[in-house]
């Protein structure tokens, strides 16, 4: 469940799922970022970048860390000089492609 969402004293219960998977979904970037992510596996930061152009590093971020903490994205760090860090999705992202896909139809 969104963080964000527990937090709001009026808005406590979810009336059906649909509700929650907007929220998790909510934003410009967000569905986007999940379709390049099916596509490509595994990406860098960096190369997100130049996939999305339009975002900024700061709304990528934001974007990236509410993913992550939703259970959608998975971030591996590789400790190594430089540091590098891939984003992938995990099967509860995975579960929300046919949903993408429909949209996309």
């Amino acid at each position: 469940m969104p963080k964000d969402r527990l937090n709001k004293i009026s808005c406590s219960n979810y009336r059906c799922e649909i509700e929650v998977t907007l929220e998790i979904l909510s934003g410009k970037w967000k569905a986007l970022i999940i379709w390049n992510l099916n596509q490509y596996k595994a990406i860098r930061f960096n190369e997100f970048k130049r996939l999305i152009p339009e975002i900024t590093q700061k709304m990528l971020t934001q974007q990236l860390r509410d993913l992550e903490q939703n259970g959608l994205v998975h971030r591996t760090i590789y400790h190594q000089v430089p540091p590098m860090v891939e984003y992938s999705l995990t099967q509860m992202g995975e579960d929300l492609i046919p949903i993408l896909e429909a949209m996309d139809k």
